[in-house]
């Protein structure tokens, strides 16, 4: 049945779920309140055991825009739910929506306003990543949706590929029924990849719009992980290559060359970062897994490929790995796959003085950095905070890379600190930079911790150079003086102070603030260590 889109203004929304009896009706609900622009909310329950089919009945007989449809047995995946919802759609635009998340106010008439004026066969919005439980929200791929944009074809703006979303879009049903397009069936993880790269090799029009259309939930506590959190297994890890292999491969057969570069692009500089990061935290299996798996992917990049943003933290990565038989230098690369990167020592040269990744690994250039204006190098600052009684100090160095520092006339380096659960921020000294004599920069203020209070605080940098220009980076941890001290304060009595790195190196401090505060953190510390000294 083709449905065009002058005929009616109705939208359906697809909601699927699997044993997901907590979040359901909320996710349910959140569509029904989009108003009259939703005619039908196609809420398809994967098989599940835990009654979460029973109370879509129930939501169904109380609300008559609400078609529930049972699947006969588990797909194992998000893919053939969602094609079972598209496969019973009678509207002319259809969304998805997963069981764990839900719209925001007047998401779906912000997209449907759009596809209408810009006759777009998709509209896409923006979408916000909402920690649970704190309710922080971190906008998904932002740049994409500064100010709204309508594109007559996907390829004039290859930067598309990075939002491989599928639950923050509108699409016309007549355009993915006509282009067969469709998710993966049955047990596929990032199904959402292929979908995506289907929908774009059609060459449909596209609107953008700066309105929130959708809120992922993001619950890191959750007993069952979602796919992308679900990180330290290496099936995910093939899974996620084997669908970014999917992507290019449907947007290259289509004639989509430079959205396929870019796809390729896009893998170096998100995925292979992202997992990089957290190769420290894998034991030795893993990461040689991991490590044989990246090169046999990369080993299908041509030259084309590699031309793509050579100076990219991950195109570099993606190079030292490649030349590398096993792995190497994997603290330096967690620096440098940190947002921002840094590039930190040792600063090698080849014979010729040419700068170069390691000794050992010549043919890794570093020329093409030198050429870059040094406020958008990955520069590296050192940090380290000594907790004391009254003022703590925060000392900093600021590492020379190949002398284009040195040359740039470094003045000073202005101090944030950024609350990770509450996502405010709290401006710091700027301190002036003084030359070593070794070559690096160095500065020392002191910090009020108990100024700050309690939570996790992530400290943010910027580098002030003599020409006006400046550069935002994070600092990496310094090793010697990660340990836990609690301190007297005039504010709480005690203070408890965790300075820590992160997955990415980077240095961040916790702080317990009273006696409760103390006493709390200190039998949480407590409880796991018994759990990991029990018997199994």
């Amino acid at each position: 049945m083709h449905l065009h889109p002058d005929q009616a203004t109705d939208v359906s929304v697809v909601v699927i779920g699997y044993n997901d009896i907590a979040h359901m009706a909320d996710a349910v609900r959140s569509a029904l309140a989009q108003g009259p622009s939703v005619s039908e909310v196609v809420a398809v329950d994967d098989c599940s055991t835990d009654g979460t089919f029973e109370l879509l009945d129930r939501l169904a007989a109380a609300e008559p825009r609400v078609r529930v449809i049972r699947r006969e047995e588990n797909s194992g995946g998000c893919g053939s739910p969602r094609n079972t919802g598209m496969d019973a759609v009678t509207t002319p635009y259809v969304m998805f929506l997963d069981s764990d998340d839900v719209l925001p106010p007047g998401a779906v008439d912000a997209l449907l306003a759009a596809a209408r004026a810009e006759r777009a066969e998709v509209v896409s919005g923006l979408c916000v990543r909402r920690e649970l439980p704190s309710g922080r929200e971190v906008p998904w791929q932002r740049k994409l949706y500064s100010t709204g944009a309508v594109l007559t074809h996907p390829a004039k703006l290859p930067r598309l590929v990075h939002d491989t979303l599928c639950v923050n879009k509108l699409y016309r049903t007549d355009f993915l029924r006509e282009h067969a397009i469709r998710f993966p069936e049955g047990h596929f993880p990032y199904e959402d990849f292929v979908f995506t790269a289907r929908v774009l090799a059609a060459d449909p029009r596209v609107a953008l719009i700066p309105d929130q259309v959708y809120v992922w939930n993001v619950r890191r506590s959750a007993g069952q992980l979602s796919i992308s959190l679900d990180r330290a297994n290496i099936e995910n890890w093939r899974a996620r290559t084997e669908a970014s292999r999917s992507a290019y491969d449907i947007l290259l057969s289509a004639g989509q060359k430079e959205l396929a570069r870019a796809a390729r692009a896009k893998f170096l500089d998100h995925e292979l970062r992202m997992y990089a990061r957290e190769l420290g935290l894998r034991d030795a299996g893993y990461r040689y897994a991991w490590w044989e798996h990246t090169r046999e992917y990369l080993g299908e990049y041509d030259a084309a490929d590699w031309a793509v943003n050579p100076t990219t933290a991950g195109h570099l990565l993606g190079r030292v790995i490649l030349a590398s038989p096993g792995p190497r230098d994997l603290p330096r690369l967690k620096e440098l796959a940190a947002r921002p990167a840094r590039l930190c020592p040792p600063y090698a040269r080849d014979k010729d003085g040419s700068p170069v990744w390691a000794d050992d690994l010549p043919q890794i250039g570093l020329e093409p950095y030198l050429g870059r204006p040094v406020h958008v190098l990955p520069l590296a600052v050192d940090a380290e905070v000594r907790p004391l009684a009254g003022t703590s100090l925060l000392r900093l160095r600021l590492h020379d890379l190949y002398g284009r520092v040195t040359s740039a006339g470094p003045e000073a380096l202005e101090v944030e600190w950024l609350h990770r659960e509450a996502g405010r921020t709290v401006r710091g000294a700027t301190v002036p930079l003084t030359p070593a004599a070794d070559g690096t920069w160095s500065a020392e203020t002191g910090v009020d911790l108990a100024g700050l209070g309690a939570g996790t605080w992530d400290l943010r940098l910027r580098v002030c150079f003599a020409d006006g220009t400046s550069r935002k980076v994070t600092a990496r941890a310094g090793a010697g003086l990660l340990r836990r001290r609690v301190v007297p304060s005039v504010r709480y009595g005690v203070l408890l102070v965790q300075p820590y790195a992160t997955h990415s190196g980077a240095l961040a401090v916790r702080l317990a603030a009273g006696l409760r505060g103390v006493t709390s953190v200190l039998q949480g510390r407590l409880r796991r260590l018994l759990q990991r000294a029990a018997p199994q």
